[in-house]
């Protein structure tokens, strides 16, 4: 972790339906009651580009399968496509370039809230690695080192806290019926195994009322922000 003196951060994780938004959004409010905080998307938003894309008349359905059939080779025990890893890392790249706007807003006393945040811990659409399963060598090894250590620079700057919103899948695709199952049954299962390198986390059931999962976000940050 950085030893850099910076202001607090308050990562809320979660799969697609878990929330997130909703209560960032109620969390942002109350801070800006007591000090100065901003909110921050840290996530690439690939699904909600394939979604808008899925919308378009005539040619929008069959533009979204190839990008999931695309997207899938990174899974693929082979190792992504020279042009799918390029992909890939230009949308993790674009991450990148969404922290060190977060990290500058941290850096001049701001405090924040990170809808998502990246990690290595879990490969894939849970804020992980795109390009895990890249071959080692060549030009997809190339960028995947290089994501890598995007990743690992963005990673040590740990959380002062992570909230970290659990959902069952049903609740999720009630929330979200645009999702794809199965892309939300992999990113609610991935949600446990998430560690931010240690960082503090506190877990909360977001199938329950809103007002009690707020309530529970508000007193864990009281917490951290008032020790």
């Amino acid at each position: 972790m950085t030893g850099e003196a910076l202001a607090p951060l308050i990562a809320i994780v979660g799969s697609d339906g878990s929330g997130k938004s909703t209560v960032g959004e109620a969390l942002l409010a109350w801070l800006n009651e007591s000090r100065r905080t901003e909110l921050h998307h840290l996530g690439k938003q690939t699904g909600n580009i394939g979604r808008a894309i899925a919308r378009w008349p005539i040619v929008g359905q069959r533009l979204d399968k190839t990008i999931v059939r695309k997207s899938g080779g990174a899974r693929d025990p082979k190792g992504p496509g020279a042009f799918t890893a390029l992909v890939i890392y230009l949308f993790s790249m674009r991450r990148v370039r969404r922290f060190k706007r977060m990290l500058a807003d941290r850096r001049r006393g701001i405090t924040i809230l990170a809808d998502r945040f990246p990690q290595t811990a879990v490969p894939g659409p849970m804020d992980g690695l795109g390009l895990a399963k890249a071959r080692s060598s060549g030009f997809q090894g190339m960028l995947a080192r290089r994501e890598r250590r995007h990743y690992e620079w963005m990673e040590a700057y740990r959380p002062t806290l992570v909230i970290r919103l659990n959902v069952d899948l049903a609740t999720a695709l009630a929330r979200k019926p645009d999702h794809r199952p199965s892309s939300l049954k992999t990113k609610i299962e991935d949600v446990p195994r998430l560690t931010f390198d240690g960082a503090p986390i506190v877990d909360l059931d977001s199938t329950r009322p809103l007002e009690e999962v707020i309530a529970d976000a508000k007193a864990a940050i009281l917490r951290v922000l008032n020790p």
